[in-house]
């Protein structure tokens, strides 16, 4: 099959832009391969999710079904950690998926190096997948832990960074996408704040002193988590909005 037929039918089955990226990242057009790719299309499978490269901060990252796609939003949060300009940070990743939030961190602030957990057993094969493709095994090791225990690390760690699981188990917002990422990664019990109470409490065991912990939120949870983290003894420092204007990062310390 050639690369325009290729192109004709993933168009036909999920619009110009969709069949544009597949045929530029794919190497080979078989009919099965092609009619595959197009049912999954047709299935509302996400393109990253079939070609395996979502592109984050300028990099590109390999994904499969046992991670969230990076997301333009979480860029929000790697900025966020970067405009404070930490001196060589150790960094702690909870809920690492890809590994695409400690990995852009140690990629653009000198001596950065750190720990990434999940718990996961396939987002940590992909995480250290990406690890090693950008050639960065001596500077991030990846885990396997759960951040709802005090055990989950054993060091401590200048900046902390989540994107943890946040929405609500019955939130309809949820957009047809999301439908082929692994729940455990999405959804959040307690309207969405179970993550963030975990982490509030056990976090504190992990923080350097002088640290900060960097938090990827949902649209309109910033009181929620800011009260959470608040009550359990750490001090607001700034929000974060995306490029929606959304408030998409809550910076705090203790």
């Amino acid at each position: 099959m050639t690369i325009n037929q290729a192109f004709e039918i993933l168009k036909d089955a999920g619009g110009i832009r969709a069949a544009r990226i597949i045929t530029d990242n794919t190497k080979y057009f078989s009919r099965i391969r092609v009619w595959r790719m197009a049912c999954a299309l047709r299935r509302g499978v996400p393109v990253a999710k079939i070609i395996h490269q979502k592109w984050f901060y300028g990099i590109p990252f390999y994904t499969n079904k046992y991670t969230l796609d990076p997301r333009p939003d979480t860029e929000t949060l790697v900025a966020a950690v970067i405009a404070d300009n930490p001196a060589a940070p150790k960094i702690l990743d909870l809920g690492t998926g890809t590994g695409c939030i400690i990995i852009s961190l140690v990629k653009n602030i000198h001596g950065a190096h750190g720990v990434g957990i999940d718990i996961s057993r396939g987002a940590i094969r992909v995480a250290r997948q990406n690890i090693k493709n950008f050639d960065l095994s001596d500077k991030i090791k990846i885990t396997r832990a759960s951040f709802d225990t005090p055990h989950a690390v054993h060091e401590k760690f200048d900046i902390i960074v989540s994107n943890p699981p946040y929405i609500a188990r019955d939130d309809a917002r949820v957009d047809a996408g999301a439908r082929h990422d692994p729940r455990v990664a999405l959804y959040a019990d307690r309207d969405g704040a179970a993550a963030y109470e975990s982490i509030a409490r056990y976090a504190k065991n992990w923080i350097a002193p002088g640290g900060k912990i960097y938090l990827e939120i949902g649209d309109g949870m910033e009181k929620t988590v800011r009260k959470i983290f608040e009550n359990a003894g750490w001090k607001f420092i700034r929000a974060e909005c995306d490029l929606g204007n959304i408030v998409r990062v809550l910076v705090f310390k203790i």
